[in-house]
């Protein structure tokens, strides 16, 4: 072997190992802890940022799609030209329309719609046709190009042609058709001002593939005939329809409607919508509708006069201040698992360090500087903490795809640089010279916690949540954390108090196990200064957030119930069509369903007039049992009232009734006389007062409601119910099957045609279950339930992950102890109760502390609370404590946490022991 050889080996022999490498491979379970822990954290940090988002957006489209294609399309409109319009002008205006929308917006694919339309539809004279009652039907005209993609011809042929002296060539719907009794060849006349009727014939049938396509939208009565009502009392039904006309008629429709427009409408796609951009989106579409684009559109199409309109503008900005006020409430949970989760960081660290003391006390002692140590710590981070913290953030990027990114990964490279630092800065803390007035500190810090909690809460109290538009308010999503962290502050004063009373109490009984079990819980057996507060802390995040969510989420589905009950009128309702009545086989096989706790049928009327010195023309009338009818006001918490007052009428005395409190100032005492039904006129008199009845839950008119066992005898007609309703568990399938099978169907209007029977409205069920159901499938609050629940999964996690590092963290010493016992004769299973007299206090402390905070976050700041985005309807601002939700939370947790503790015990206390025994105690 050469000389060369030999130095090199001494070189190599000299060179000290790499630090890394070699601590790395000195504790490889802790490095892979580690990197799990990194790894997990950062998961959270980068995916709730990214499911926030998506829950926005998804919200944000399902919102935009149940408001309609009309309502998220741009319509533009033009008055027609006369002598200029024509098929090609119409589909170049389109093309202009769609390259200057579709560069700025996304079109939705189901494409544009155009053509033009008359105006005014004409009043048909030909006495053939179908009349409901007295009025004649009526006949608009369009043109659509694109018409012939969207249905199919069933008899005749397409309207073409045409003199300009002869009918008018249409198309109708065959269903139409049907209804008013037209077939092909049938010339349909219309009266004219002129003293000239206009006349259409009809060439030909056509069948919609679809009539619910969102062609269709918008474009009155072109698959069917509708029955509409006149606007004078009282009103009287009549058929309305429109038919096609072909390309040479577009001139001739400003004649049949008097005006005539082109139209163009363009649907947005709703998923092409960003929450994030609501404010810029709406901008650019007021832009259009109102602003220099619309001039530009009007200038590029050539036509002056064209005007564009859309709900999309102001739906845009309801959806903004729905996200706006459920950001509050969503955040809560997000910000409780990333208090734990920094709990948590600490916690690590702290028994990283501590078990490290040791050496690096040692590298300190022989010449190793601060600077140096804490670098060498922060390498080992290094590799540990960066790589594992990439791959959580490339799988919450992969695995919750959103455009937006810069939050997600903020949250992400935050955390990461906590994971690195929490280890360095607690060496350094280790590593300092000892200071005095530890105490004093201490306080001062509690102080401030203090001082800052009681600020916010007072802020948020004072002026509310932040005004909408705002966005996110800080400071309701921080009390309640502010709140969990002076709590653990001030338990962490007073567990060894109250533990240490629990202690003396024990040892005035037999036995030593719990006395000493006790005694070290309250003296923090095997903790560090300070550091008790951590794992409190960490619980008490954990059971207050989730106590305060689920009682938000509690009293959502409260306020859904009770604003559904007050839509319906009770759990059920079953309305009968107009003029009919509900059979007596109906309202006694409906009084059986299973799950009715209460039923009543009554009779009422929403027209019935009132004497002059009412000082109100009409009134609404309810005659119903009392009894029944009291108990279901008292339900639904709408016009309760006293059964008392509308018994003990004797025959040929005015009849008991109880009125709107406007009625009562005008009638006074004395008696006044009413007709219902066409009935005799009899006389009633105020027996009370109601603020409203289940029945009409937004009548504004005058209310009057009569007993229904005297008001029978005097008019029978009202013994013969149109309503009924009832409280209980209704299922809504049930109730429309009993329905189907006992009401029967419409009385046919005179001279109506099969088709117009089955166009008329049948009997309404409702169900308060459906209608809370309905209320509770917007996917901004589906959004809000799943980030609440999993927000409450982290935090017990975190929080339990917490509580087993404590115990890791005091497992030395309290091994060390049990091995000392087990010689002085202690058996294993008093080893198990000593280990569980010592930790769980802290648990049960902590849940019983935690239930309590939430108690006080909700009633503190319940006032500030807007629930009305998250049940999807109008509810009074305001939440109040719920004690249920809370203690399931906190027992819940409890119960977690307790099982993660016995099971720690249970695993590896005997293994700490008999490795004590057989090393011998070197401490």
């Amino acid at each position: 072997m050469s000389t060369r050889d030999h130095a090199g080996r001494a070189d190599r022999a000299r060179r000290p190992a790499p630090w890394v490498r070699t601590r790395l491979r000195a504790a490889p379970s802790a490095v892979l802890l580690g990197a799990a822990l990194a790894f997990g954290l950062v998961l959270l940090a980068a995916a709730l940022p990214r499911a926030l988002d998506r829950g926005a957006d998804s919200a944000l489209r399902a919102y935009l799609r149940d408001a309609g294609p009309a309502a998220t399309s741009l319509l533009a409109s033009a008055p027609a030209r006369p002598g200029q319009d024509s098929p090609q002008s119409l589909d170049t205006a389109l093309a202009t329309l769609r390259s200057r929308v579709g560069s700025a917006f996304r079109l939705d694919p189901s494409g544009p719609v155009h053509g033009a339309r008359a105006l005014h539809p004409r009043s048909l004279s030909n006495p053939e046709l179908a009349r409901p009652e007295t009025v004649p039907p009526q006949l608009g005209l369009y043109f659509l190009p694109a018409a012939g993609d969207h249905v199919r011809l069933v008899e005749g042929q397409w309207p073409a042609g045409g003199t300009a002296d002869g009918p008018i060539p249409v198309a109708l719907a065959a269903e139409a058709a049907e209804t008013l009794g037209a077939r092909v060849g049938s010339v349909l006349v219309a009266p004219s001002s002129v003293g000239v009727p206009l006349r259409a014939e009809v060439v030909g049938l056509y069948r919609a593939g679809d009539p619910t396509e969102d062609y269709w939208t918008g474009l009155s009565c072109l698959t069917e005939a509708c029955l509409s009502l006149t606007n004078v009392r009282p009103a009287e039904s009549f058929w309305t329809t429109a038919g096609l006309v072909g390309p040479e008629s577009v001139g001739r429709l400003l004649d049949w409607g008097v005006r005539a427009e082109a139209f163009w409408r363009l649907p947005l796609d709703p998923d092409g919508m960003r929450a994030d951009r609501l404010a810029g989106t709406g901008a650019e579409l007021a832009s259009f509708v109102t602003g220099p684009q619309a001039a530009e559109l009007a200038s590029a199409t050539g036509r002056s006069e064209l005007r564009i309109a859309s709900d999309l503008p102001d739906l845009l900005t309801r959806a903004q201040a729905r996200r706006f006020a459920a950001a509050p409430l969503t955040a809560v949970g997000p910000a409780g698992v990333a208090g734990v989760a920094l709990v948590v960081l600490c916690l690590a660290a702290g028994l990283t360090a501590d078990r490290r003391a040791g050496e690096l006390h040692l590298l300190r002692a022989r010449g190793g500087s601060r600077a140096g140590i804490l670098g060498r710590l922060l390498g080992e981070g290094a590799v540990t903490v960066l790589p594992a913290a990439a791959a959580a953030t490339l799988l919450a990027f992969v695995l919750l795809p959103t455009p937006r990114w810069t939050a997600a990964l903020l949250g992400a490279l935050a955390t990461t640089l906590l994971a690195l630092l929490a280890l360095p800065v607690r060496a350094a803390v280790l590593l300092a010279a000892p200071r005095q007035a530890g105490g004093r500190r201490r306080a001062v810090a509690e102080l401030a916690v203090l001082a800052a909690t009681v600020a916010a809460v007072t802020e948020v109290r004072r002026r509310g949540v932040a005004p909408p538009g705002e966005g996110l308010d800080p400071l309701l999503v921080a009390a309640p954390l502010l709140l969990a962290l002076t709590g653990a502050l001030l338990l962490a004063r007073l567990q060894p108090v109250l533990v240490g009373v629990l202690a003396r109490a024990a040892g005035r009984r037999p036995g030593a196990i719990g006395f000493l079990g006790l005694a070290r819980a309250a003296r923090g057996a095997g903790a560090r200064p300070g550091t008790p507060v951590l794992p409190l802390l960490a619980l008490l995040l954990a059971v207050t957030t989730a106590g305060f969510g689920a009682t938000v989420l509690d009293a959502v589905g409260h306020s859904r119930l009770r604003v559904a009950r007050l839509a319906v009128g009770g759990d059920a309702a079953v309305a009968a069509p107009v003029r009919g009545t509900l059979p007596e086989a109906f309202t006694r096989a409906a009084a059986g369903l299973p799950g009715v706790r209460t039923a009543t049928a009554l009779w009422t009327d929403d027209d019935i007039a009132l004497p002059a010195a009412a000082g109100r023309d009409r009134a609404t009338v309810v005659v119903a049992d009392p009894a029944g009818y009291a108990e279901l006001a008292r339900t639904v918490g709408r016009g309760r009232f006293d059964p008392a007052l509308l018994a003990g009428a004797a025959p040929g005395a005015p009849v008991p009734a109880l009125v709107s409190a406007d009625l009562a100032g005008a009638l006074g005492p004395a008696a006044f006389p009413l007709r219902l039904a066409g009935g005799t006129e009899f006389l009633a008199t105020v027996a009370g007062v109601v603020d409203g009845t289940p029945a009409r839950p937004n009548a504004t008119r005058a209310l009057i409601v009569l007993p229904a066992g005297p008001t029978a005898l005097k008019v029978p007609a009202v013994g013969l119910p149109n309503r009924w309703y009832a409280t209980g568990s209704v299922a809504d399938e049930r109730l429309r099957a009993l329905v189907r099978d006992t009401v029967a169907p419409p009385e046919p209007a005179a001279g109506a045609r099969p088709a117009a029977v089955r166009a008329q409205a049948g009997p309404t069920v409702l169900t308060s279950a459906a209608m809370t159901a309905e209320f509770g499938a917007d996917p901004l609050q589906h959004s809000a339930g799943r980030l609440f629940q999993a927000s409450v999964a982290g935090a017990a996690g975190l929080a339990l992950l917490a509580v087993l590092l404590t115990l890791v963290r005091a497992a030395p010493e309290r091994a060390a102890l049990l091995a000392r016992l087990r010689t002085m004769g202690l058996r294993p299973r008093q080893g198990l109760a000593l280990i569980l007299a010592e930790t769980l206090p802290q648990t049960l402390v902590a849940a019983a502390g935690g239930m309590l905070l939430a108690l006080a976050a909700v009633a503190l700041l319940g006032p500030a609370v807007d629930l009305t985005s998250l049940v999807g309807a109008a509810v009074p601002a305001g939440l109040r404590p719920a004690a249920l939700p809370v203690l399931t939370q906190a027992l819940g947790l409890a119960a977690l946490v307790s099982a993660g503790v016995l099971a720690e015990a249970a695993v590896t206390g005997r293994r700490q022991i008999t490795t004590e025994l057989r090393a011998g105690d070197s401490r």
